[in-house]
């Protein structure tokens, strides 16, 4: 166990896997599972960072057991509050009771709030560091990526960012922890998941945070979630998060519909076929009733156009394209081409409802919207199209 624990020198992985959680945040489907990541530093005093979710205890104290036996744990680092990470505070504490609480001024009041847990503190500011015998910690403050009291902690000596939820993405670390050990690619669509759902309101924290962080020599990235990063995947996975956090997209359509019985899912058919007619290869349709919304928004982060298309249900939008609509509000996104059609069957409302959400969006409107009276028409068909033909336009000519 000892050595299969090692990262790097005397740092040592200490997180868990969850394959039991279906819902995390009781939101996001998790279908490969989540990992909850710490890390022990085996200096000549210890040093801990970051916990796991609490219910998870037993294996995580028996890990850290497993590489330092009975010593005390000098200092435990807090990047980050969220209860998946910091739940084990208070079992942490009991268990090793001289232990120093290590956190800027946010961190000390959330703890006292969550789990009642005082005692010694280091407060730590930004640039400020730690100096352990063999290891020297540097603290950076990247406050709202995603809560306000995260921060970063670089480990100077050995070039390894401890970088909180940040770099992180959904699914287990099946057998080992270190990128070089496992096959990543299941990773990459996750961590844009992860991102869109869990980070992507903070584009430009998260901006000020790789601006922070850019001259650092960073040789390992040791997230809260997945796993350890090194090698050619630190640009990679760096890349990535700099990429949806200025919001950049590639030329692609996102089709997002709802429907009853399948005649606002005809026009969505309809605007799809013409998209690819028109040469747009990236285009992908969800039915929002089917396909789970964190999808959809990864998408929507992916790609430059979203069409989204709406039945008029009791007066209003279809409820499951209404949160839909909710969830793209509240996570800010830039720099978006927006179309959009309904229907209706005595009354319309959801083409009006649409208009009031690309308005509040501030996404380019593109084409005219469609509206469509109880069935697929001729004369509906050629207004799809023609929507199809001004979001192609629009995509493939930037």
């Amino acid at each position: 166990m000892h050595a299969r624990s090692i990262i790097k020198g005397d740092l040592h992985y200490v997180g868990v896997n969850d394959r039991i959680t279906h819902l995390f945040e009781s939101l996001w489907p998790l279908p490969g599972g989540v990992s909850y990541n710490s890390y022990l530093i085996d200096d000549d005093i210890v040093a801990l960072v970051d916990t796991v979710e609490v219910a998870r205890f037993g294996v995580y104290l028996r890990k850290i057991k497993s590489i330092i036996g009975e010593r005390p744990i000098q200092y435990l680092i807090i990047n980050h509050m969220e209860p998946d990470h910091s739940g084990s505070i208070r079992l942490i504490k009991q268990y090793y009771p001289d232990i120093i609480l290590v956190g800027n001024k946010q961190t000390f009041g959330m703890i006292e709030g969550f789990y009642g847990v005082t005692g010694e503190r280091y407060v730590v500011g930004d640039g400020d560091c730690l100096a352990l015998p063999h290891h020297t910690l540097r603290f950076y403050l990247t406050p709202m990526v995603h809560w306000p009291e995260t921060m970063m902690t670089f480990d100077e000596t050995e070039g390894v960012l401890f970088s909180g939820d940040a770099f992180g993405c959904f699914g287990t670390v099946d057998g080992g922890f270190m990128d070089s050990r496992i096959n990543t690619d299941r990773y990459w669509d996750e961590m844009v998941r992860y991102y869109s759902n869990i980070v992507g309101k903070y584009g430009n924290p998260v901006q000020k945070a790789l601006q922070k962080l850019g001259a650092l020599p960073v040789q390992v990235i040791c997230s809260t979630h997945g796993p350890v990063w090194t090698g050619a995947n630190i640009a990679k996975v760096i890349g990535v998060y700099d990429r949806l956090s200025r919001y950049d997209a590639d030329a692609g359509v996102v089709v997002a519909y709802g429907s009853m019985y399948g005649n606002t899912e005809q026009m969505a058919e309809t605007i799809a076929s013409e998209l690819s007619a028109q040469g747009v290869r990236n285009v992908v349709i969800h039915n929002v009733s089917t396909t789970h919304h964190s999808y959809i928004l990864a998408d929507i982060f992916r790609y430059q156009g979203l069409i989204i298309g709406s039945p008029t249900y009791n007066g209003q939008l279809f409820p499951e394209v209404e949160a839909l609509l909710s969830e793209i509000l509240s996570r800010d996104i830039k720099g978006r081409c927006l179309g959009w059609f309904g229907s209706f069957c005595w009354a319309g409302a959801a083409v009006k409802r649409l208009g009031e959400f690309a308005a509040k969006s501030r996404f380019e409107p593109v084409g005219e919207p469609v509206e469509m009276k109880q069935s697929m028409s001729a004369f509906t068909q050629t207004h799809c199209e023609e929507l199809a033909r001004a979001m192609a336009s629009r995509i493939l000519r930037t």
